[in-house]
């Protein structure tokens, strides 16, 4: 496909799909229509490889199509469909029983949905129930999906175009770190449950206070509210654990996974549940219905999916590559200072940090031109998304970094002209 015949399709695109975010990439500079994907590259429509360094928040944490995930599926298509969402189902039984062995050992049940944003709201739903409270608190300028429920958790961008405003008496968000905050949001005794991103991701990363999770959860137990660990975009060994939250030392009321869980292959979420929270389980099963939650293709992808996770290579890997772009990522900062004046990290979760109020744009525009795709954080662009993938080789990771460094260099030139 020629420039031309690419700039055709996008405005064919933008006759029936999403015409405003196809404009702004445009705008960016950014005109991805992506073609063939294979492990951590795909190629655009006209032929251009791009290393992803984005994953889609995760959903690629094993590579595009996983060939191991690819022949599950596969194999599990012999014999299965998405089932039926009223029944018992050997499927979501045995992915029920992997999650949970996986999870801290008080979560007891697995209850399953077709993305993210549903799996919040089934979060959200069951701590209302358990604990008979609305009350639901959050931080400022987070993400945790844009369903019913769930964006209303977040920042106010996704909510207040489509009249999805939080209530007042219903939905409280206080400042990150903030303990006397929380406390204060706490402090009536109405607050069904706090719920967190154990690492912000659509806020550019900032790494909590190792002690801040611990103090929350502590708030939650003082005041009868119960703890959401949303584990959607770092979870499944992102950090080296299989949960982040494990590393932070705190055992939520409820975990919540999706994007990476089926290797990108065939959408699935879970929220596991303490047998506490988990009450309307056995006293109205029917009270929550999802007819593609817990398909039971999906739960093939996700049995594959935990395996290759948990084996022992991978989180070699993970660590390896963990230690590798900490090491690569200092050296960066110090040739490219000022501009490049932070990384925060925890394992391959990282946010690059650019001291100009739109620099990770620009850089990730310059690696668009490099030849990766990483993007910035839609609620801070001073920060860059940054993603290795837990199989990614060390060669595909040092070219990485090559281009990063032209990138950023690409920056800093544009910069001195301004």
């Amino acid at each position: 496909m020629t420039r031309t015949d690419k700039k055709a399709f996008l405005e064919r695109t933008k006759k029936v799909w999403n015409p405003g975010k196809t404009a702004d990439w445009q705008r960016m500079g950014v005109d991805i229509v992506i073609d063939r994907r294979e492990g951590y590259c795909f190629w655009d429509l006209d032929g251009r490889r791009l290393i992803n360094m984005h994953l889609n928040g995760g959903v690629y944490n094993l590579g595009h199509r996983n060939p191991e995930v690819i022949e599950a599926v596969t194999d599990a298509m012999q014999h299965y469909d998405i089932g039926n969402h009223h029944f018992p189902s050997v499927m979501r039984t045995r992915l029920a029983e992997a999650l949970l062995e996986t999870a801290p050992a008080h979560l007891q049940y697995a209850i399953f949905a077709s993305g993210g944003g549903e799996a919040i709201d089934i979060a959200l739903k069951t701590a209302r129930a358990a604990t008979g409270r609305r009350r639901i608190v959050s931080l400022e300028n987070c993400y945790h999906g844009h369903t019913g429920l769930a964006v209303k958790t977040g920042a106010g961008r996704f909510s207040e175009r489509f009249l999805c405003e939080p209530e007042a008496d219903q939905f409280t968000q206080v400042p990150i770190g903030d303990l006397e905050a929380m406390e204060a949001a706490l402090a009536g005794g109405d607050v069904a449950c706090v719920i967190l991103e154990t690492i912000p991701a659509t806020y550019g990363f900032p790494m909590p206070d190792p002690d801040y999770l611990r103090a929350v959860k502590a708030l939650c137990e003082q005041h009868g509210a119960l703890y959401v660990a949303d584990e959607v975009q770092t979870g499944l060994m992102r950090t080296g654990r299989m949960w982040a939250i494990d590393g932070y030392g705190v055992a939520p009321d409820l975990l919540v996974t999706g994007k990476g869980l089926s290797g990108g292959i065939y959408p699935i979420a879970a929220v596991l549940v303490t047998r506490a929270a988990a009450g309307w389980l056995h006293e109205d099963g029917w009270a929550h219905m999802s007819t593609f939650g817990g398909s039971e293709i999906g739960c093939a992808a996700a049995l594959k999916t935990l395996e290759i996770t948990g084996r022992p290579a991978t989180v070699a890997n993970v660590r390896s590559l963990t230690t590798f772009f900490a090491e690569e990522l200092a050296v960066l900062q110090r040739r490219h200072a000022p501009l490049f004046s932070g990384v925060r990290q925890n394992g391959l979760v990282m946010g690059l940090e650019f001291d100009h109020p739109n620099g990770a744009e620009w850089v990730m525009h310059a690696l668009f031109e490099e030849g990766v795709w990483a993007i910035f954080s839609a609620l801070d662009p001073r920060v860059l998304q940054f993603k290795p993938g837990l199989l990614m080789e060390e060669d595909l990771a040092r070219e990485v970094i090559g281009c990063l460094d032209r990138a950023i260099q690409s920056v800093q030139q544009r910069l001195a002209v301004a």
